[in-house]
């Protein structure tokens, strides 16, 4: 087995991954990912106890049980760029022998749900709705950097996306990765369900003009009106397309939750997206506690 680096996969002085500042003991197999640190124990308040807490720069961590089974929540950050330290560092700690630096001959694949916010895209999704994506179609870049592999009906999707929204090359080359059937199925009754679209920031890539012209001003309806077959963009974000795409290639089970905090065809905001969020938080722990 090859050897990795010291400067491939950076160890801090207690031997734990360098960002996430975590040991193997210290993850559960199922890990739940919210973008705001202070989120985390907006999660964790619903554990029946807490086993670790960490917190290094804005990846914040805790371990704990519902009944006997055991979770992670995790803290990204905002964006596919820390998406791609939260993955790898994951996977690290599952399928890579700290020790020896090698990987492991058994890999072990977790199960990662997203819980966050996101803009609706279609007026029949309102705000304070959920929505569970079928797919992530990254707008950003970072599944590029990366070798990797589509089915015949993804190609066929991103063929007629990239067709219908005209985002050319002078702005991304889009990517799209599939939610994990296996968690997708039980989150059924309460969503929605449809296309996430994970763009590079909040307010260019998303269409928001505040005093800087836009290259592609048609770019939300445009989302909003593509078509193909069953499927359409119901949303966007900035972290699903990472998440599916990294999960997908890793070999984990991912799946993006989003409460719908605003709808950008309606222009309008959720009165209260805090309750939104909690109740989406309850909804997501209580369905995957009861996952054998």
């Amino acid at each position: 087995m090859n050897r990795i680096a010291e400067s491939e996969l950076i160890l801090n002085s207690r031997g734990a991954v360098y960002h996430l500042d975590l040991l193997p003991e210290e993850l559960a197999p199922t890990v739940i990912t919210v973008g705001d640190p202070e989120r985390v124990k907006e999660v964790s308040k619903h554990f029946d106890s807490i086993e670790h807490q960490y917190h290094h720069r804005e990846f914040v961590t805790h371990t704990g049980y519902i009944g006997k089974k055991r979770f992670s929540v995790v803290s990204t950050g905002i964006g596919t760029d820390n998406i791609d330290i939260v993955l790898n560092e994951l996977d690290a700690l599952v399928n890579i022998d700290l020790s020896t630096r090698t990987i492991k001959p058994d890999l072990t694949h977790l199960t990662i749900v997203r819980v966050g916010t996101s803009g609706s895209l279609q007026t029949d999704v309102p705000v304070d709705s959920f929505v569970a994506s079928t797919h992530g179609l990254g707008i950003d870049n970072l599944l590029n950097f990366y070798r990797q592999q589509n089915n015949p009906e993804e190609l066929d999707i991103l063929q007629a996306f990239t067709r219908h929204t005209q985002v050319s090359q002078q702005l991304a080359a889009p990517y799209i990765a599939s939610a994990a059937p296996s968690i997708q199925k039980h989150f059924v009754d309460g969503f929605y369900r449809g296309i996430t679209v994970t763009c590079p920031g909040f307010y260019g890539p998303q269409g928001r003009v505040l005093r800087l012209p836009l290259i592609n001003p048609e770019l939300v309806d445009r989302l909003t009106g593509f078509r193909f077959g069953n499927h359409r963009v119901t949303n966007f974000e900035m972290e699903t397309s990472g998440i599916y795409g990294l999960g997908k290639l890793l070999g984990h089970h991912c799946l993006s939750l989003s409460a719908i905090v605003a709808n950008r065809v309606n222009q309008v905001f959720s009165k209260d997206g805090n309750a939104a969020i909690e109740k989406l938080i309850v909804k997501t722990l209580e369905t995957l506690s009861a996952i054998a």
